[in-house]
């Protein structure tokens, strides 16, 4: 291992390599030798920040702490997105450590530790095997959009409803394949006709356009937003729309604001959960889950350098990324 760890980020508008000393382990914290990381949406809203951007990776242990226990040097691991929490408190010991006070998140804390890296560092529990079958650049989109989505569906679906998916991009596209192995009916809601095909071969049942959401052939159970912008909530919260009691989990829109119709939310018994990336349990179960049925992020692939993170930025930006881009060493 080098004494030193270069990190992407972005300096004065322009994508960046810096070099820092690599840090000390803690006897619980686990080095891990990146391979492949996602970058997504998350990543750029915190560019502007300069901290060291990544927070989907998947590489090899390198260097483990003196009390860890279940991982060793040479296993194949992901994570980014939390990397460590208290242990102790009332979240952490109900398995809802995400909500923990002392949480060590992306773009949260720990603002030099990122997966767009030679090196990153968490604790050992934070750091997930990663099935056999599962090639590294599509292990790395799960490690936050795939465990997101997962998370929002299995947190709320029930036998026999149906999941709204509103939006087919870089979370929609996952969330369709997920319910769809979970049993659930799909409606994808979209703004482009055009996706209708490729809905319907990630796993959808039904395909509506967003301004034609009173064609619905039933009311709608539990609605996942993963689109770049909010529906019209006053146009969807109606019974024939969405179900009484049907729960709204947005996982992506505009991040200023989100503005409901109370009468309709309150006389139809609607329920908003946000949701953030899963929690330990659900993440080791999402994966051993998209192992099994086959889930299969779409992928654009780019070299884990200035330049290639420069490229991606550039393809996100434009709209044409299709629909995850990973970066690989």
């Amino acid at each position: 291992m080098t004494s030193t760890n270069n990190v992407l980020r972005q300096i004065d508008g322009k994508i960046h390599q810096t070099s820092m000393p690599n840090a000390s382990l803690k006897p619980n914290q686990v080095r891990v030798k990146i391979t492949h990381s996602g970058f997504c949406g998350t990543d750029h809203t915190y560019m502007p920040y300069g901290i060291a951007l990544g927070h989907e990776g998947v590489g090899t242990v390198e260097e483990v702490g003196s009390s860890v226990t279940d991982l060793n040097v040479g296993d194949r691991v992901g994570g980014g997105y939390y990397r460590g929490s208290c242990g102790k408190c009332k979240y952490c010991t109900t398995g809802r450590e995400s909500w923990c006070y002392t949480r060590d998140m992306y773009g949260e804390s720990n603002t030099d530790n990122g997966t767009l890296s030679d090196h990153f560092i968490a604790e050992e529990t934070y750091l997930y095997k990663i099935p056999d079958n599962m090639p590294s650049e599509e292990a790395a989109p799960l490690q936050c959009a795939g465990a997101t989505v997962y998370k929002a569906l299995v947190d709320h679906i029930r036998s026999g409803d149906r999941v709204g998916i509103q939006g087919i991009g870089g979370l929609g596209h996952l969330a369709i394949q997920f319910a769809a192995k979970l049993g659930a009916t799909v409606v994808v809601l979209s703004t482009t006709r055009s996706k209708e095909q490729e809905a319907k071969d990630f796993g959808a049942h039904e395909f509506y356009l967003m301004d034609e959401v009173e064609k619905l052939s039933a009311p709608i159970d539990l609605l996942i937003l993963t689109g770049s912008r909010f529906p019209d909530f006053e146009r969807f919260f109606k019974k024939e729309i969405l179900s009484r009691n049907a729960t709204i989990v947005p996982i992506s829109g505009d991040m200023n604001q989100m503005v409901l119709p109370m009468p309709s939310t309150l006389f139809n018994g609607y329920n908003i959960s946000p949701s953030l990336v899963a929690d330990r349990k659900t993440h080791r179960d999402m994966l051993n889950f998209a192992a099994v049925h086959q889930i299969h992020p779409v992928i654009e692939q780019f070299p884990l350098t200035v330049e290639g993170l420069t490229e991606a930025v550039k393809k996100m930006e434009s709209g044409h990324l299709r629909y995850r881009a990973v970066l690989a060493n």
